[in-house]
């Protein structure tokens, strides 16, 4: 395993959809990795404008190769990895408080 500092773009008009899949169990139910995207977006600072930055471990030879096949293609782009040896926090606001907050779907009670 690997740890990896990461920073991205959001693309704007999928942050719905993300933000539904993030919270809904679609993402968390998918194998290997779904848990730690999960965690990883609830850890994503926003450092930019329109930029997270956060910390993840990968299992994979190749930096985040299935989570962005699978997901992170879909709803990020720009993506700047570097080693590091453990997780990091960042600087900045939540970037799971951002979605949540600009939620354009009614959340259930």
């Amino acid at each position: 395993m690997v740890f990896y500092s990461v920073k991205a773009k959001y693309i704007e008009e999928n942050l719905d959809e993300f933000y539904q899949k993030l919270i809904d169990g679609t993402i968390q139910d998918q194998k290997p990795d779904g848990n730690e995207i999960v965690d990883s977006m609830k850890r994503a600072k926003i450092t930019a404008p329109n930029t997270i930055q956060w910390a993840e471990m990968c299992f994979c030879p190749t930096p985040l190769k299935h989570e962005q096949e699978t997901v992170y293609d879909h709803y990020l782009t720009n993506f700047e990895t570097t080693v590091i040896d453990d997780y990091v926090e960042f600087d900045g606001d939540l970037f799971f408080t951002f979605l949540e907050s600009n939620s354009k779907k009614t959340q259930l009670p």
